[in-house]
């Protein structure tokens, strides 16, 4: 007589979306009282200056001073609450099933490799010195391109406005996701700070998640294997 087992399931505890909600939501809880009203002084001390990396002189510069540092500390800088909460939303959305498939470690990687690499991107499109790239929507953007890489077979929830009533219907999310992109690169184009946003950050971190999903994809599948005891 065999009794089947059940492999045991690992319990995952989500961490590393908590983490950065809360070091967002701090940062900018932090700056704002601390700063003069009207005042962009923590911006400028750590948000992320245009008008340079653009060549190997600039980087060996950015490295002894450490400036380059910035294309990190910018990411936890936001212009006002609705800049924050806009991409506050868009981390749970994308970012908990991310974290829960790809590990905390992996997923916090992305997410500052992902917003450093966007800052960049921003840096060399808008080429124009003395203007400053804050926000976290280059690393949001890395985490929704790693989503669709991950889950392209997934459905999103949205809320439609039929006459007075509304109505709830799951989307595909690769056609929501690639409307998404599809606006990124129209307002590119429009101008590299068109409405005072850095699209070209947003679609050089979508392109950043995809291809890092698509490269740990091997060592991401190990890791689920081993969480549910196979």
């Amino acid at each position: 007589m065999f009794v089947g087992i059940r492999p045991r399931q690992h319990r995952l505890i989500l961490w590393a979306t908590p983490l950065l909600f809360a070091i967002l939501w701090l940062s900018y809880v932090v700056a704002a009282l601390r700063a003069q009203p009207g005042s962009l002084a923590a911006a400028l001390d750590w948000g992320v200056l245009t008008g340079g990396l653009d060549s190997m002189d600039a980087w060996r510069r950015a490295l002894a001073d450490g400036s380059v540092l910035r294309l990190f500390s910018g990411l936890f800088l936001h212009a006002d609450w609705i800049h924050l909460l806009g991409n506050l939303v868009f981390l749970l959305i994308f970012g908990l099933p991310a974290e829960r498939t790809m590990g905390g470690w992996r997923f916090l990687l992305l997410f500052l490799l992902g917003g450093a690499f966007s800052n960049l991107a921003a840096v060399l499109a808008i080429g124009a010195p003395d203007r400053v790239v804050i926000g976290a929507s280059g690393a949001v953007s890395a985490l929704i391109g790693a989503y669709l890489a991950l889950f392209p077979g997934a459905r999103l929830g949205v809320v439609l406005p039929l006459g007075l009533f509304l109505q709830f219907v799951r989307v595909p999310a690769f056609l929501l996701i690639g409307m998404w992109v599809l606006l990124q690169v129209g307002f590119a184009y429009s101008g590299p700070a068109f409405g005072a946003v850095a699209w070209p950050a947003h679609i050089a971190g979508f392109v950043f998640g995809v291809l890092f999903a698509l490269l740990t994809r091997a060592a991401i599948a190990r890791r689920l294997r081993r969480s549910r005891g196979y």
